[in-house]
C-alpha cells in the first residue's frame, strides 16, 4: 500500500511539474519580442532590417584587417591569415582569414544566416495590414537592396550559388543545389530592381545611410559590370570542370551584358542628383585636399550608399570605429596595420601624367616629388608632415613627421626611425613595408582614444564613371569612354588621356586602381580581370630608406618584402568542407 501511495505521490508531482513547466515556457521573455509582436509593429520591424545592416554588409573598417592585404594595394604586420590568400593556400578545410571579425562577414554561413532573415522579413510583410504603406514599402524595398547585395556577395565569391528565396520550414528539405552563375546574377539584378521601385530618391536626418533608389541601381551596375568581365566568360582556366555553368556563362551575348552593364551605370547618372566632389577644380584648389575630402566629410555630392558610424553604432559594437588607431604607426602607439605596399605606390603617375620609372634618376633620387595629387591624399610616406606625436613622443619629434628610415650613427651601426620596426618608441606595430595608410584617416582626432564618425563609402559616384567607361571601351565607344575617364581626371588635376582600344582600356583599369584604392575593389578587380597571376605573381615589394651619416639625402632601395603564389583555383573561393558535408548536392568550384 505504502509502494502504491509513493507510486501516486510521485505521479501527481510529475503532472504538477509538467503543468508548470509548459506554462513558463510558453511565457513570453521579458527582454525579447515574440515574432507576432515584431511582424505587427512597423517599428520594430524597421529594428529587425537595421540588424541585418548591421550584420549582413560588410565594411572596409570593420575591424582591423582590409580586403586590401588580401591582394597588391597592402601587406598586414599581424598576417592573421592574408598571406595565405595571397599564396593561394586556402582550401575547403583551411580559410583562416575567415575567422576574424572584419571578413566573418563574407563568409558562405554569415551571408546565408542573413538572407534568411531577409527571406523572413519578406515572407511577413505581405501577411499583414499597416497603417503607414510609406514606411511599410520603403522597409520592403530596403530588404529587398539587402537580399540582392548578399546575393550578389555570394556570387562574386563562389559563383553560382542555391538561390533560397523563402525561409525554411522544418519539413522542407534543405539540400538545395547550386543555381547556374547566369541564374544567380539574374536574380541579384531583379532584387535591385524590385529595390529601386520601392525605395526612395534621397534619406534625411536619422535615415541617412539607408539604402536608396540610387544605391539600388549603383549596385545592379556593379553586379552587371562584373558579370560581362573576362572571368565569368572564359572558361579555359578551369581546366576541364564539368561545370563551367556555375562559374560563368556557357552561351549568350558578352556584347549584350556589356551593353547592360552600360545602361545600368547610366541609369544612375541620369538620376542626376550625383556629381563628382569638386569635379571642377578652380585655379590655386588644393587637389589633394579636395579628394582627401571626399572620406572626411559627413557628406558629399557623389555618396550613393555609405555605412554611417554613429554613437548607436558605437554603442552597438564596443570598441568603435577607429582606423586611425588600426592603421597609424607605433611611433603614435598606434597598430599599424595594413601598410601600402611599393606595387602600389609606384602605380601612381607623375603630376604630368607619365609613368613613375625607378629607372629614371630624378625618380629614383626623390620618388615622392612632383607625384599625382592622389598620391599625396592617400600615403603616408618618409619625411611627410602628418600629425603632431603623443606627449611622450613629442621630445622625439616636435612636428610630427613620418620617420620610416634607417639613420647611420657615426660608429656604422643602424638606429630606426620613430615609425619603424627599430622604433625607440615601440618596434612591434609599425611598417613592414614603409608606408602608412593616409586614405580614410582624420589628422584631427586622437588616434589612440577617439572614434572616428566619418563615413564608410560603399558605393560613390566615381565608381560609376569609371564602371560606364570601362563599358563604353569595351563596346567599342572609345569617345565616350574616355570623356568620362577624364572628368575623374580632371578632378584629380590630372592631364586628359587620348588614347583608344587596348590602351584606353589599361588606361581605364589604371584609373579605377588609383582612384578606388583601399575602397575593397582591386580584389575583386584583378580576378574578375583575370590579371590577378600576373599582380599576385609580384609579391609584396617595400622600400628600404638610409640616411648614411654625413648625407643629407637618403638613398631608396625597393625590396620583395613578401613572395606570393598564384594558383587559377583563386579566382573563386572553396565551398568549405562543414557545408560540403551539411549538404551532398553541392558541386565544389573548380580545381578544389
Amino acid at each position: 500500500m505504502k509502494k502504491i501511495l509513493s507510486l501516486i505521490t510521485i505521479f501527481i508531482v510529475l503532472i504538477m511539474v509538467t503543468s508548470c513547466t509548459k506554462d513558463f515556457l510558453e511565457r513570453q521573455p521579458l527582454d525579447q519580442y515574440g515574432e507576432p509582436a515584431v511582424w505587427n509593429d512597423l517599428d520594430l520591424m524597421e529594428t529587425f532590417v537595421n540588424n541585418i545592416y548591421y550584420e549582413g554588409i560588410y565594411h572596409g573598417h570593420d575591424g582591423k584587417i582590409g580586403m586590401q592585404t588580401l591582394c597588391d594595394e597592402a601587406m598586414r604586420v599581424a598576417d592573421r591569415g592574408a598571406r595565405d590568400v595571397c599564396r593561394s593556400v586556402v582550401s575547403p578545410s583551411f580559410k583562416p582569414i575567415f575567422r576574424n571579425q572584419s571578413q566573418r562577414k563574407l563568409r558562405w554561413d554569415y551571408l546565408y544566416s542573413n538572407v534568411r532573415a531577409t527571406n523572413l522579413f519578406l515572407s511577413q510583410v505581405e501577411k499583414h495590414t499597416y497603417n503607414d504603406e510609406a514606411l511599410k514599402n520603403r522597409l520592403t524595398g530596403e530588404v529587398h537592396f539587402l537580399r540582392g547585395y548578399l546575393y550578389h556577395i555570394l556570387t562574386i565569391q563562389y559563383g553560382g550559388v542555391p538561390i533560397i528565396d523563402r525561409p525554411y520550414a522544418l519539413d522542407d528539405d534543405h539540400l538545395a543545389v547550386r543555381n547556374t552563375y547566369e541564374e544567380s546574377v539574374q536574380f541579384v539584378a531583379a532584387e535591385f530592381d524590385r529595390a529601386a521601385a520601392l525605395l526612395p530618391m534621397e534619406h534625411t536626418g536619422a535615415n541617412t545611410g539607408r539604402a536608396t533608389k540610387g544605391a539600388a541601381l549603383a549596385m545592379k551596375a556593379r553586379a552587371l559590370l562584373y558579370a560581362a568581365s573576362d572571368l565569368y566568360n572564359v572558361s579555359d582556366w578551369t581546366n576541364g570542370y564539368a561545370h563551367p555553368e556555375l562559374v560563368g556563362y556557357t552561351g549568350g551575348s558578352r556584347t549584350a551584358r556589356w551593353q547592360a552593364a552600360k545602361d545600368a551605370a547610366k541609369a544612375v547618372m541620369d538620376l542626376n542628383i550625383y556629381s563628382l566632389h569638386k569635379g571642377d577644380p578652380s585655379p590655386g584648389d588644393d587637389i589633394s585636399k579636395n579628394y582627401e575630402e571626399i572620406f572626411l566629410l559627413q557628406h558629399t555630392s557623389e555618396d550613393i550608399f555609405v555605412r554611417q558610424f554613429t554613437a548607436t553604432y558605437r554603442d552597438r559594437w564596443g570598441g568603435g570605429y577607429r582606423p586611425g588607431l588600426h592603421f597609424m604607426p607605433g611611433g603614435y602607439h598606434c597598430h599599424g596595420s595594413n601598410n601600402p605596399t611599393q606595387n602600389a605606390v609606384d602605380d601612381y603617375q607623375m603630376n604630368d601624367g607619365s609613368r613613375f620609372d625607378w629607372n629614371n634618376t630624378a625618380h629614383k633620387e626623390d620618388p615622392y616629388l612632383n607625384r599625382e595629387p592622389r598620391f599625396y591624399a592617400n600615403i603616408l610616406y618618409d619625411g611627410v608632415v602628418w600629425a603632431p606625436r603623443p606627449s611622450d613622443v613629442v621630445p622625439l619629434d616636435p612636428v610630427g613627421i613620418i620617420q620610416t628610415g634607417f639613420y647611420e650613427n657615426p660608429d656604422g651601426t643602424w638606429r630606426g626611425g620613430l615609425d619603424t620596426r627599430m622604433s625607440p618608441i615601440e618596434d612591434w606595430n609599425n611598417t613592414g613595408s614603409g608606408y602608412y595608410q593616409r586614405k580614410h584617416i582624420d589628422n584631427s582626432y586622437v588616434f589612440m582614444y577617439e572614434d572616428q564618425d566619418n563615413p564608410w563609402r560603399h558605393m560613390r559616384y566615381a565608381e560609376i564613371l569609371l564602371s560606364y567607361a570601362e563599358a563604353c571601351n569595351e563596346l567599342g565607344e572609345d569617345d565616350e569612354a574616355r570623356t568620362y575617364i577624364n572628368m575623374i581626371r580632371k578632378r584629380a588635376g590630372m592631364p586628359e588621356i587620348s588614347s583608344v582600344g587596348d590602351q584606353l582600356r589599361e588606361d581605364i583599369r589604371h584609373e579605377r586602381r588609383i582612384e578606388l584604392m583601399f575602397e575593397d575593389q582591386r580584389y575583386w578587380d584583378i580576378r574578375r580581370w583575370m590579371t590577378a597571376p600576373e599582380v599576385i605573381g609580384a609579391g609584396a615589394r617595400g622600400i628600404d630608406i638610409r640616411y648614411y651619416h654625413g648625407q643629407e639625402k637618403p638613398v631608396y632601395t625597393p625590396m620583395e618584402i613578401i613572395e606570393y603564389y598564384w594558383n587559377d583555383r583563386s579566382y573563386f573561393m572553396p565551398i568549405s568542407l562543414d557545408e560540403m558535408n551539411r549538404n551532398e548536392r553541392l558541386i565544389q568550384n573548380p580545381l578544389y
